[in-house]
């Protein structure tokens, strides 16, 4: 069976196509289209060695060792590190037979992709209750873009279901960093089940590329052998080893997120949008003009991100500075007055 070819999805933080569409706003742009963390961890310096020599095996025990602490991980279940949570998004579908897969959306749109590429056939279904007799289900926790959570035990139960049948959980924790800790499946991880975790978004440094997969070792000797040798560079270990150590910061920056996210929903509510979901890294928003307001923002040189299954709705990340606030408060402001 020939998998079908996929044109590459659109996604945000595409400044350059940004540009193209708006040669005449204002630089530098404000990219708000992505949920990336614009308050960023501050990079320890690297050492020589890690720009020199292939990367260790003791610097990926190190990253591996600190991975496990900050998520909860226990002895039992393995992890593997990966350059981003979306190669491991491309590489997961591999593990498995050409199955039944269903995706509960509307949600992050490469999951799709992937697995249709290696010829699986998807369908999107609105609810946990509506997998049906998938082999494997997929589950974005908290939800991109909507922010939904799904619990536990609702989680549980579906992987023991998938279980009887030799099937997969797979679930996508990229914005959870900033959730309940008891609200992650990691410690209570079905054999049935993979997770995934992203490190630039909640840390701010998605060009490091960083990513890991948690999961039982049934499913790990297989990912080991798909990412392959030398695939987290010296550099991303050494800088995502010191940013998972560093509780302070993440205690100190949930805060920060916290506050950030009351201000842009009320200068969103305050220029007639709804809001309908988000995580503390992004606000979802919905707007009869929706369409308008994108266009606005972008002319103002202020980038958003837009649904195409959804045109009323207007995903938004967090201003980094007071430029950038004051930028976005003054388009929705007159956004507002002129409606």
């Amino acid at each position: 069976m020939t998998a079908p070819r996929l044109e590459p999805l659109p996604h945000g933080g595409d400044i350059d196509a940004a540009r193209a569409r708006y040669p005449d706003a204002p630089e530098p742009w404000v990219d708000l289209s992505t949920g990336i963390n614009p308050h960023a961890y501050p990079v320890p310096e690297v050492t020589s060695g890690a720009w020199r020599q292939l990367p260790q095996s003791f610097a990926e025990r190190d990253l591996l060792l600190a991975a496990r602490r900050r998520y909860g991980v226990p002895a039992d279940v393995n992890i593997v590190a990966a350059p981003g949570s979306q190669a491991l998004i491309q590489i997961v579908p591999r593990l498995i037979d050409a199955s039944e897969v269903a995706i509960v959306g509307p949600t992050y749109g490469e999951h799709a992709a992937s697995w249709q590429r290696c010829g699986h056939r998807v369908q999107e279904v609105a609810s946990i209750a509506k997998t049906g007799a998938a082999r494997v289900v997929i589950v974005v926790n908290p939800d991109n873009p909507t922010g939904r959570i799904f619990s536990v035990e609702e989680l549980s139960a579906l992987a023991d279901n998938l279980a009887a049948r030799d099937g997969l959980l797979v679930v996508d924790e990229a914005f959870a960093d900033f959730v309940p800790s008891d609200a992650g499946l990691a410690s209570r991880l079905p054999a049935s089940a993979v997770l995934l975790r992203s490190f630039g978004k909640a840390y701010g440094l998605a060009g490091v590329r960083l990513g890991f997969a948690i999961a039982h070792e049934r499913w790990c000797s297989q990912l080991r052998a798909e990412v392959g040798p030398w695939a987290v560079a010296g550099p991303a270990m050494e800088i995502g080893t010191a940013a998972l150590r560093d509780d302070a910061w993440l205690a100190a920056m949930a805060e920060t997120l916290a506050a950030d996210c009351r201000r842009l929903d009320q200068l969103l509510q305050d220029a007639g949008l709804a809001v309908v979901g988000g995580t503390q890294l992004f606000r979802l928003a919905e707007c009869a003009r929706a369409p308008a307001l994108a266009d606005a923002l972008g002319r103002a040189g202020i980038l958003v991100r837009s649904f195409p299954y959804n045109r009323n709705w207007l995903r938004f990340g967090l201003p980094g500075g007071a430029q950038q606030w004051q930028r976005l408060e003054a388009v929705l402001r007159d956004f507002n007055r002129n409606a």
